[in-house]
């Protein structure tokens, strides 16, 4: 049975940075963009995504960007949104090194 599923966290990106790595993250699935919300269809459902810039998260002498993000599945079963969240940070995932 598929039900409402709320998640929401930090990234350390820029909302241009989100934006471009949207299409690939969900797999090439439809997406409409209205300012910071989009809708994401996938699977008989969708994905809401909400985006809010914050203050940058300083480091020492380093200044990261943060952006608080805000999942909202519906008409999704759990393995869908493993299966969505899995690949969403594997492909939005940056390492250093």
């Amino acid at each position: 049975m598929s039900s409402e599923f709320h998640l929401r966290r930090q990234m350390s990106c820029t909302r241009g940075e989100l934006m471009s790595w949207l299409p690939g993250a969900t797999r090439g699935a439809l997406i409409e963009i209205v300012g910071n919300r989009g809708t994401i269809t996938i699977d008989g459902g969708s994905v809401e995504i909400s985006f809010e810039e914050k203050m940058p998260r300083r480091v020492g002498a380093i200044a990261l960007p943060t952006l608080d993000v805000c999942f909202r599945f519906h008409g999704l079963d759990e393995l869908a949104r493993e299966n969505f969240l899995q690949y969403f940070d594997l492909y939005t995932r940056r390492g250093g090194g």
